[in-house]
């Protein structure tokens, strides 16, 4: 975990090989490493065993509902936007065992299913990964009800961010503030300088045990004229959104939306496949299934993600409470950009475009925030509001 006390440290230069110098040195303090790797067709969050695993001189090409991966003009190791998925599915998993019980004779004994986690090293998370962490944090964390598991999961983590270099075109985490540049969160940061004939990093301790970590690597004092080019590439991504929100006043706006006509349009397109909501960063609705075996000797309770997509979820006697595609739409769209501020402080979007990827139909939420928000404020809304 970061340490929040800790001041701006120097900032450093690393060689490439000094990348698996740093997995070798959180392997051999026990960390699984975590980052990306090739696989689905794309790329995904996997076991790091070396920086041979990651996707050098590969890219995504991300557009509403088209994904793809391939070459790029260099070799560059996190020339990238994000994952197919999140970091989200470490630390609250898909499924996740909470207790199993056994029949013993007459009675019940409840067997463990929680181990101690392993400590968990992520390479590679983007400022709007961190900034989603910190709001599963909110969620999870810093209400009346801790979640146990993820909280153990949480507490043992060393997470190394790399700056985005490369931006897609649904990405719009610059309008939301939380990117592209990291600021906060993470242990180390690095900034990828890929360009003809060379290839290195600049590195930033974050916390004491990142710190600690860059003191085992090769490394020297980054001069000013490199400290620029690395900032340099933050200030490009940032101009390179393909997507942007105005945030100003949103929350209030699609408050006073509820019923405007935009709402039909985008429910006669939306499937209800619950693709954005398995995708995002920061969705945490689950379901609970209790399960036994055939001879009725065992038994357990899982959590599985769920989503607000599906119409069992809001169910209750007497039927769902959303019936509706329009009305699970709509409860999504607004607990993101609306709601959500209220039960958090915060938006509930990052912007890293995944919902916008991965829609079959390729529904753009930019696009649908924008046209409710259009002539929110004006004396005629306000008397139809």
């Amino acid at each position: 975990m970061t340490d929040s006390s800790v001041h701006a440290r120097e900032r450093l230069r690393l060689e490439p090989p000094a990348l698996q110098g740093l997995i070798e040195i959180l392997r051999s303090t026990g960390y699984q490493v975590y980052g990306p790797v090739v696989g689905n067709g794309g790329l995904v969050y996997g076991e790091l065993a070396s920086v041979d695993d990651l996707p050098v001189g590969q890219t995504d090409i991300q557009g509403p509902g088209s994904y793809r991966f391939g070459p790029r003009d260099d070799d560059a190791w996190f020339g990238y936007a994000v994952g197919q998925q999140s970091w989200k599915r470490f630390l609250y998993e898909p499924a996740t065992e909470l207790w199993r019980a056994e029949r013993k004779g007459h009675g019940v004994k409840l067997v463990p299913t929680r181990p101690d986690p392993a400590p968990m090293a992520f390479i590679g998370v983007r400022a709007c990964e961190l900034a989603a962490l910190a709001i599963l944090d909110r969620v999870m964390l810093q209400g009346p009800y801790v979640a146990p598991i993820y909280q153990g999961r949480r507490g043992c983590m060393f997470l190394v961010a790399v700056q985005c270099g490369s931006p897609g075109d649904t990405c719009f985490c610059a309008s939301m503030g939380t990117g592209p540049r990291v600021t906060s969160g993470a242990d180390v940061t690095l900034t990828e300088v890929a360009e003809p004939g060379e290839h290195w990093f600049l590195a930033e301790a974050g916390s004491d045990q990142g710190a600690a970590a860059l003191a085992g690597l090769v490394s020297r004092r980054a001069t000013e004229a490199e400290r620029a080019r690395a900032d340099a590439v933050v200030a490009r991504a940032a101009s390179a959104m393909g997507r942007q929100v105005k945030v100003e006043g949103l929350a209030a706006c699609l408050a006073a939306r509820y019923e405007h006509p935009r709402w039909t349009h985008v429910a006669s397109r939306c499937l209800g496949c619950a693709n954005c909501t398995m995708v995002c960063p920061t969705c945490f609705c689950s379901t609970v299934e209790d399960t036994t075996d055939l001879s009725g000797a065992e038994a357990s309770r899982w959590r599985r993600w769920d989503s607000c997509f599906t119409l069992e979820f809001s169910y209750i006697h007497g039927g769902s409470v959303r019936s509706s595609v329009l009305a699970r739409y709509r409860q999504w769209l607004t607990h993101k950009f609306s709601t959500w501020v209220e039960q958090f402080g915060t938006f509930g979007c990052v912007g890293c475009g995944r919902c916008i990827t991965w829609c079959p139909v390729g529904i753009d939420v930019t696009e649908e925030v924008r046209l409710l928000s259009e002539g929110y404020g004006t004396m005629s809304d306000a008397e139809t509001a």
